[in-house]
């Protein structure tokens, strides 16, 4: 309701184009204006771009007013002249970003802009100073008129703009560093590498929604539609923050076709009951705990393998038949135990009763805060070698330790149990991941469904 008025209301964005800005993008009504905290300028006013890309200068045609982002310089006229402190563009860039706050994104404020000493010659050396520019102004009209590119002069000569890669790797540095997981914030450096072997030189200016579907494009001709979402997501994030700072004027994201090479066919490696049976069969199952009970563990839970290594004593919960999962071991790093995948993986995972009793006796002289299966550095492949041993010894097809918790939720579904069941078990944030990824038994599932169906049918005839 505050907006479509007839105020002019500038933003970061459209500073730096000319020497002169009359009209913005946006007007803003009396009473929106009233409602912010925004205040009238009068016509001459120097605008000085204060946050993140500092010393974008343009000069007030009309009186206006400003989002955050901004410092005004109001020339007293009888002492400066407007042109010559327009001329003063670099040395108060370089100025801003020497005692701004923040070592990534800098910001000025209007108190340190005070402060700043500059040299300033007599009013009439001002004017003749300040002349070149408004000659340069009135060139960059004419060409304007002409329905030429002469607007982007002073732009090219007063400023370049940050590589689009090069604002990526600052926004990961500020907005995701510390904030989350060592394995995604992998993926987030994978996409900065992507960046910069496809658009090394795109400036983020430049940035529009036909270049970014373009770099969209060229990404998905070697990776599928899923691995083409997630790079786009990744990107998303600092574009909008982006387009928040005034660095771009429109979301070039929006309305982004996601494209992709059509997946391979991928059949998930489960063993069916019988299987599994013999595999446990054939394992060393002694007296103290080893890496075969590992496997075990996971065949009977369906926990993950980070989830299965961060068990300590003190997640069994004996009397009521239950193991507690509560975070994971991070042992593609350091060491060290890490938050859960998400909120749905924090979880109590129901225990038979033989499984229970085993445990109960393996563990009671371990202590209860620390991990149970090792004391040293684990890998998984240790465990994918000894479980093809193990799947070799009894003739059956070899799994990876992925693949237990495969088996362990194929099995379920088979044997009846609800998708929301299996889901819940499995620590999945949703029943949508659980469909997608045993869609084939759910499809077999409802083979055997229907043929059922018909012949409970069939016995209703006549």
């Amino acid at each position: 309701m505050y907006w479509n008025g007839d105020i002019n209301w500038y933003s970061p964005a459209e500073i730096g184009e000319q020497i002169i800005v009359n009209s913005s993008q946006r007007k803003i009504t009396k009473l929106g204006l009233e409602k912010s905290s925004a205040k009238m300028l009068p016509k001459g006013t120097v605008l000085f771009t204060s946050r993140a890309g500092i010393g974008n200068t343009a000069i007030l045609g009309n009186p206006a007013c400003t989002n955050q982002g901004f410092q005004s310089i109001i020339p007293n006229t009888k002492l400066l002249d407007t042109y010559f402190i327009f001329s003063r563009t670099k040395e108060l860039k370089a100025y801003g970003e020497r005692v701004g706050a923040g070592s990534t994104f800098v910001e000025v404020s209007g108190k340190q802009m005070t402060e700043m000493e500059l040299l300033i010659p007599k009013l009439e050396e001002q004017k003749a100073i300040g002349c070149i520019f408004k000659n340069i102004d009135n060139l960059i009209t004419l060409h304007q008129q002409k329905n030429m590119k002469g607007k982007n002069i002073m732009k090219n000569l007063l400023r370049k703009s940050e590589l689009f890669y090069e604002y990526y790797e600052k926004w990961i540095s500020v907005y995701k560093v510390g904030a989350i997981r060592d394995v995604t914030m992998k993926k987030y450096k994978l996409t900065l590498n992507w960046l910069k072997k496809l658009v090394p030189t795109l400036e983020i200016k430049d940035l529009t929604r036909i270049t970014y579907q373009q770099l969209l494009n060229d990404y998905a001709e070697c990776h599928e539609k899923q691995s083409t979402m997630d790079f786009h997501h990744q990107l998303k994030g600092a574009i909008l923050d982006a387009v928040d700072e005034g660095i771009i004027i429109r979301d070039p994201t929006r309305k982004a076709i996601i494209k992709g090479k059509i997946p391979k066919e991928k059949k998930i490696k489960y063993l069916n009951q019988f299987e599994l049976q013999k595999l446990i069969a054939d394992l060393d199952l002694g007296t103290k705990i080893n890496y075969d009970w590992l496997i075990l563990l996971i065949a009977k839970t369906g926990m993950r393998f980070s989830e299965a290594l961060a068990i300590t004593p003190k997640d069994f919960d004996f009397p009521h038949q239950m193991i507690i999962i509560n975070k994971t071991w991070d042992y593609k790093g350091k060491g060290g135990f890490l938050p859960t995948k998400n909120t749905s993986s924090n979880r109590k995972v129901q225990l038979d009763w033989q499984t229970a009793i085993q445990f109960s006796e393996l563990i009671k002289e371990l202590d209860e805060d620390k991990p149970i299966f090792f004391t040293e550095k684990i890998y998984n492949s240790t465990i994918n070698d000894i479980l093809e041993r193990h799947c070799k010894n009894v003739n059956i097809p070899t799994i990876s330790v992925h693949g237990l918790r495969h088996t362990h939720a194929s099995i379920l579904l088979f044997a009846g149990v609800s998708i929301a069941s299996v889901a819940h078990r499995l620590g999945h944030s949703s029943m949508t991941t659980t469909q997608k990824t045993y869609l084939h038994i759910i499809q077999e599932l409802e083979n055997t469904d229907i043929d059922l169906i018909m012949r409970s049918l069939t016995a209703l005839n006549r």
